[in-house]
């Protein structure tokens, strides 16, 4: 298919089982997807490490700190994002390794890969996706039965979306070192040169129901105490201040 843009799938060498898996969801779509190899934190070198991921950042933008998974899975997007920007390719569709795709999948891309270049990125799952609902400024036909839509509050998934080279530009300059999650992080579309983050409604993605319930991030550091609950609910305030004030 010559107007797919290339897709890059996410993957630990040791998640065998998430490859296969994903590997048949594409093959079943007829689609050439390729394996990114992921990130494992623990075999980064100190330096890397350092130069990756901030505490001092951490402490000021998050309630806790980053466990390895977390981390890890940053350093994965960020060096797709990189290949991305080494890359002749105007666009890449992104996707972690815990996902189905929907028929409408390659309708969807082919229709992204066609738009003008002026967005940054485009996320193919959302809120509506967790059965939850979303908060839309705008929508416009995208391709059957889905539309392409502009956020009020940008949701939080990263399981699956399409990123231009200017987007991949934005972020690199922006995102290096980080200390939120990255689903977190890309929320705050305007400290990355007000990333154009939209999206495709409903959702041509779901996340799959027995990978997806075993993350390969790990167990995250715990929200007990009245301190870590009143960070959280500071730094929940300070995004709807900033994202409604950025915000269309």
């Amino acid at each position: 298919m010559d107007s797919m843009p290339a897709i890059r799938f996410i993957n630990l060498d040791r998640d065998l089982e998430r490859r296969a898996r994903l590997e048949a969801e594409l093959r079943r779509l007829g689609l050439q997807g390729e394996r990114f190899a992921g990130v494992l934190w623990a075999t980064l070198p100190e330096g890397d490490q350092r130069r990756l991921y901030s505490e001092p950042l951490n402490a000021k933008q998050f309630h806790k700190p980053l466990v390895n998974g977390e981390k890890g899975c940053y350093a994965s997007h960020l060096a797709l994002w990189q290949w991305l920007q080494a890359s002749s390719h105007p666009l890449v569709i992104v996707l972690e390794d815990d996902v189905r795709l929907i028929d409408a999948f390659t309708s969807a891309c082919q229709a992204i890969a066609a738009l003008p270049a002026d967005w940054d990125m485009i996320k193919l799952i959302g809120r509506s996706g967790l059965g939850k609902r979303e908060k839309l400024a705008s929508q416009v036909a995208l391709c059957a039965g889905h539309d392409l839509v502009r956020y009020r509050r940008v949701p939080s998934l990263t399981a699956g979306y399409a990123l231009s080279r200017r987007g991949a530009e934005k972020l690199l300059d922006t995102r290096i070192p980080f200390g939120r999650p990255i689903d977190v992080d890309l929320r705050h579309w305007w400290e990355s040169r007000d990333l154009d983050v939209r999206g495709v409604e409903p959702p041509v993605i779901v996340l799959d129901e027995e990978t997806s319930q075993d993350s390969s991030i790990g167990v995250k550091v715990a929200e007990d105490g009245l301190r870590s609950k009143w960070r959280k609910f500071r730094h929940k305030l300070q995004y709807s201040l900033h994202n409604a004030w950025h915000g269309p």
